[in-house]
């Protein structure tokens, strides 16, 4: 086991270093960066401060030739682009004055002191923004984890139990349904039934809690946070359960149909005391031990629409921000935790088979 969790760590660092490698080409190959933002920014406030001083409706123009003439030099110098020295100034400011081999051995290098750096935009680190917005996302994971479980399991269960009836093929008419549309339609649909759109007005539409949530005592706390976490976790567990709830109810129907199980029956043994002293650790061995994955999944795919539509301050909306604004450090830094995250869990998700079921040994496989 030892031997087997060590080499995966060491498995871990050149995977980190290829993902990270493979992204740095595809972002320096991307058009437009942090340099080419910030000279369209500055040029376009040359130009509206030309125009002005030119004047809204031009009534100050002739009037005052001298006014004319240095509007007209500031708009053809707006107009003609940054002066180089400030766009050079510009780029040793954000160090691409650097070779980009240069700039990505001093980045992973950083890295590798958990040193990230510090936003472009934003003016502050990128720690700092991480652990900002890091609980907004486990708090959603972890809520939408757990509600997904508790529905997927009992039901993909009592599907395999009643297998062809008719609260199976109900029940599948929704799963089909829950897995066909995506979590964020589901969002759009609750905002406008339940969030003001165009019928009730029972929940918020945006924030993880309200405004004057730190004068509460902790009771209104407590309400007020389920309150704004309603609907965002609705709408990630309407769309996540449908596949683990198949999942469910298929190992159930595997293992029911083993030779072990009609043993049993024929020992007397109850269908109860078949189905949980028998079936249920075979059948949830995949079902349990996905749940890191599942909670990986869950935390950096179906939280990002979802954050970006309730504008909820978390890591899947601090990722999309830096891209859309180039903001690079951020950008490299949430990458980089990801991936770290990503490959940890992985483990843990390797382990955990090993301790749901001890005859899987990834060690004595040589895996």
């Amino acid at each position: 086991m030892t031997s087997y969790i060590l080499r995966r760590i060491l498995m871990m660092i050149p995977t980190l270093f290829g993902i990270m490698v493979l992204n740095f080409i595809i972002v320096q190959a991307a058009p437009g960066g942090p340099v080419e933002r910030m000279a369209a920014q500055l040029t376009s406030l040359t130009s509206e401060s030309a125009t002005a001083r030119i004047g809204g409706d031009g009534s100050d123009m002739a009037a005052r030739p001298d006014l004319q003439a240095n509007s007209i030099n500031s708009v053809y110098r707006g107009a003609r682009g940054l002066d180089p020295e400030i766009l050079a100034r510009i780029t040793r400011m954000y160090g691409f004055d650097k070779p980009p081999l240069e700039r990505f051995g001093q980045m992973m290098g950083s890295y590798l002191r958990f040193d990230f750096g510090e936003s472009f935009f934003r003016n502050e680190s990128v720690i700092a923004l991480v652990l900002h917005t890091l609980p907004v996302t486990v708090s959603l994971g972890l809520w939408t984890t757990l509600l997904v479980y508790l529905i997927s399991i009992p039901l993909g269960i009592r599907k395999a139990v009643s297998d062809g009836s008719r609260f199976d093929v109900w029940t599948s008419w929704v799963i089909i349904i829950g897995y066909a549309i995506p979590s964020f339609l589901f969002a759009i649909l609750l905002i406008i039934l339940f969030a003001g759109g165009n019928y009730l007005h029972w929940f918020p539409l945006k924030g993880l809690v309200s405004d004057n949530w730190s004068d509460m005592g902790w009771p209104q706390r407590i309400i007020d946070y389920f309150w704004h976490i309603a609907l965002p976790v609705a709408a990630m567990t309407i769309s996540g359960f449908a596949s683990l709830a198949m999942l469910t109810k298929n190992c159930f129907l595997d293992e029911i149909g083993k030779q072990y199980v009609l043993t049993a029956r024929a020992k007397g043994l109850t269908e109860k005391q078949v189905l949980y002293g028998h079936v249920f650790r075979n059948a949830m061995l995949i079902v349990i031990a996905g749940f890191p994955s599942a909670l990986l999944r869950i935390f950096f795919t179906s939280a990002l629409l979802i954050e970006i539509i309730f504008s909820l301050n978390g890591m899947g909306l601090l990722g999309y921000e830096a891209v859309i604004n180039r903001d690079y450090p951020v950008m490299f830094g949430t990458l980089f935790i990801f991936t770290l995250i990503g490959l940890v869990f992985n483990l843990i998700g390797d382990l955990t088979y090993m301790l749901v079921d001890p005859r899987i040994d990834f060690e004595r496989r040589g895996v």
